[in-house]
């Protein structure tokens, strides 16, 4: 009996222990201590919801490359973790959409003039305002851009200057530009004062400090560098295959301590003076001779003997090593020269690598395997070596060829983000003609663009809209605008015409229309002014827009085979008046031409196929004070659309087969439409083409002696085996 009882007891004693450790088990288990952690390469997640890597770019190589450095800048300070969700205010944006804004300059502010083109190129585009009210950006009055308290250029007491803004708002909604930043010895990226929620446009940042999608990274360029326009990429014809008489070259400054100097001492160790020619020199600074060491005077006088725009221009590879700071003058010098950049810095945010998929148009090496560059430069087959120099090209024309478009890249950039869903697509940026011409705005699929059918595979459509611009009021049923109507009519490939009704008369009546098989649409132009037959209507649905000035003359036949052209080119301008423009050097000013001659640069949309997209660029692109003068003078918008799309194709319209003795027809003195016959109309014309000149920058126009003739044009055979058989007739 005793021994039932006892073990009665532990029995009971074992259960109750039992459940004590079962009840008490979770409990330990939810309040470990540091040193009873069961898991403690588990660290504590302190930051919960972080937010998700959109699924489009977990896979991408910046994803997996990048990911580590820019994770680890989220322990640093508030600014540095600023995102546009985080640090932008979209809704100054939704109230007037993308302006920018640029602080009055205050007296005694002195502006270096880098920055003053930087400003005026802000001024000059479409997205200026000059009320801040409106303003969803804004930029700084205070020059910004070199930030080395050695410089003459630095501006002392920014912090304060700032800080007294009256908009500042700690930074939000605001844009900093800089090039230079920190100082001897170590050339930190810090600006010398809080940028705050700024965001940053920043030469020569490092991935490490670089704020992925708040802050872009632009080239450094020098004082020199066009505030619009700029030089054309060096590339004048493909040599296949596409060897020069260097490999690699590089020539500039040898740091001999300090940051920045490892890389460029060991250059000498690839250079052989035979296809690798590396050149660096240690005559720079005050005190260089103090610090020479035994390589120095060799390399100084290896280093005169060589010209560098010899070397630039005759090399398939140019070595672009970090300096004191992470950029170098050398890259844009390199991407205008065709030169294929083969980057050696470590650590550098490429200049718009937000959009630029710079693998086409570089080589991206390191700095700790530089032994491994002249055969890696060597081992690149020729089809990609010339692949790479197209895009140089493609990219230097495109972005970095003046001030002015590094400013509207940058700007455009913004924009996209802001208006995220009409941003533009990675091959809008990287395909010709690039992210300025292509706005999103006007739609979001490639295929509504025509720089893009090759590339899609696809065609344009098989119907065009005509677009007659009416100026006279109808008096007689004989007037030109009747015939032309007709002949527009019966061609096969018309959709609809439109008749502009551009004249100070009340709209005619319908039935003083003529009977055709297609609708015609008459609707009143924009305040009657020229750039309304450039809008783009609603109700323009085709490809194809066939301008058509109310005198015109064309017969069905020309007609069609216009547009059948067209469809072959139809990012072009193709049609029939053809006119040129020329270099007076004696009066040294661009001169406009109506001779008859085998050379043509325009062809005059008074009778001319292009794409609708044009009607949409001209009228969002162009600034208003180009279309302001062509209005005020009532001349001129036909050249201004020829300068934009050649401006756009870097290519010249296309001149089809024509009667000769074609002409504009002059009406009567007192006709709007004698414009022809003003003398002044000529001289107008003269003033236009410089005015226009001076905007883009540059002369986009581009001659051209090629003419297209129906097949057996003037041949000798029956007129029965040709397909246009009118137009010989003609």
């Amino acid at each position: 009996m005793q021994a039932k009882k006892r073990y009665l007891i532990l029995f009971s004693v074992g259960v109750s222990l039992i459940l004590l450790l079962y009840l008490q088990g979770p409990a330990s288990r939810r309040t470990p201590n540091r040193g009873d952690d069961p898991h403690p390469h588990w660290p504590p997640f302190s930051d919960p919801l972080q937010a998700f890597i959109p699924w489009d770019q977990t896979e991408t190589e910046d994803y997996n490359v990048r990911a580590s450095p820019r994770h680890k800048r989220d322990d640093n300070s508030g600014a540095s973790k600023c995102r546009m969700d985080s640090c932008f205010d979209f809704s100054l944006c939704r109230r007037n959409g993308f302006k920018v804004y640029v602080y009055p300059q205050q007296k005694g502010e002195k502006i270096s003039e880098s920055y003053q083109n930087i400003l005026s190129s802000i001024e000059g585009s479409r997205f200026y305002t000059s009320d801040p009210g409106q303003a969803c950006l804004f930029v700084l009055n205070l020059d910004t851009l070199d930030r080395d308290q050695l410089s003459p250029q630095y501006v002392h007491n920014l912090k304060t200057k700032i800080q007294n803004l009256n908009l500042w708002n700690n930074g939000r909604n605001h844009l900093i530009f800089n090039l230079y930043s920190g100082t001897w010895p170590d050339y930190t990226e810090d600006l010398g004062f809080d940028i705050g929620q700024a965001m940053l446009a920043k030469a020569s940042i490092s991935t490490e400090n670089f704020r992925p999608n708040f802050d872009i990274s632009i080239p450094l360029f020098s004082k020199d560098h066009p505030r619009t326009g700029g030089e054309r990429g060096y590339l004048k014809y493909n040599t296949i295959p596409p060897f020069r008489k260097y490999v690699l070259v590089f020539k500039g400054k040898r740091y001999l301590t300090g940051i920045g100097s490892d890389t460029r001492n060991a250059l000498h160790h690839i250079h052989n003076s035979e296809d690798v020619v590396l050149l660096t020199t240690c005559k720079h600074g005050k005190d260089w001779q103090k610090h020479k060491d035994a390589r120095c005077d060799k390399d100084n006088a290896e280093y005169d003997r060589y010209d560098y725009k010899e070397m630039l221009h005759n090399s398939t590879f140019c070595l672009v090593p970090r300096g004191r700071r992470l950029g170098s003058f050398r890259f844009l010098e390199a991407l205008q020269a065709a030169c294929v950049p083969v980057m050696l810095s470590n650590g550098w945010e490429l200049p718009f690598s937000e959009i630029i998929d710079w693998r086409t148009a570089s080589v991206i090496g390191d700095e700790r395997l530089l032994l491994q560059i002249p055969s890696t430069v060597r081992s690149i087959h020729q089809d990609r070596i010339l692949s790479l120099r197209q895009q140089t090209q493609f990219l230097w024309e495109a972005y970095f060829s003046s001030v002015e478009k590094i400013v509207l890249t940058t700007l455009e950039i913004i924009q996209d983000r802001v208006l995220q869903h009409n941003a533009r697509s990675t091959l809008m940026w990287n395909q010709l003609p690039g992210g300025l011409f292509t706005l999103p705005q006007y739609s979001s699929y490639l295929g509504d663009f025509p720089f893009f059918y090759a590339v899609l595979g696809v065609k344009p459509q098989q119907k065009f809209t005509a677009v007659i611009h009416a100026v006279t009021p109808l008096v007689s049923q004989s007037q030109p605008i009747f015939k032309l109507l007709v002949a527009v009519a019966k061609s096969q490939y018309c959709a609809q015409i439109i008749v502009l009704w551009n004249c100070d008369k009340p709209l005619p009546a319908k039935h003083r229309w003529p009977a055709t098989s297609v609708p015609v649409i008459v609707i009143e132009g924009e305040s009657k002014v020229m750039s309304s037959r450039f809008l783009p209507y609603e109700n323009i649905r085709t490809d194809a827009v066939l301008s058509l000035d109310e005198d015109t003359v064309l017969s069905t036949t020309e007609v069609d085979f216009a547009f059948t052209v067209w469809q072959s080119f139809p990012e072009r301008i193709v049609g029939y008046p053809a006119r040129s423009h020329f270099w007076d050097s004696n009066k040294e000013r661009w001169g406009y031409t109506s001779k008859w001659t085998n050379d043509y640069s325009m062809v005059l949309t008074g009778a001319a196929f292009y794409h609708r997209y044009y009607n949409y660029l001209y009228t969002h692109y162009l600034p208003s004070s180009l279309k302001s003068m062509v209005d005020q003078l009532s001349n001129c918008e036909d050249i201004l659309m020829n300068f934009l799309v050649s401006a756009v194709t870097k290519m010249p319209p296309i001149k089809v087969t024509q009667k000769k003795q074609y002409k504009e027809t002059m009406m009567g003195q007192t006709s709007r439409a004698s414009r022809w016959a003003d003398p002044d109309h000529f001289a107008q014309r003269q003033t236009c083409m410089n005015k226009f000149a001076s905007w883009f920058g540059t002369m986009p126009l581009v001659h051209s002696q090629m003419r297209l003739d129906p097949v057996l044009f003037k041949d000798q055979v029956s007129i029965l085996r040709k397909k246009y058989k009118d137009i010989e007739r003609l």
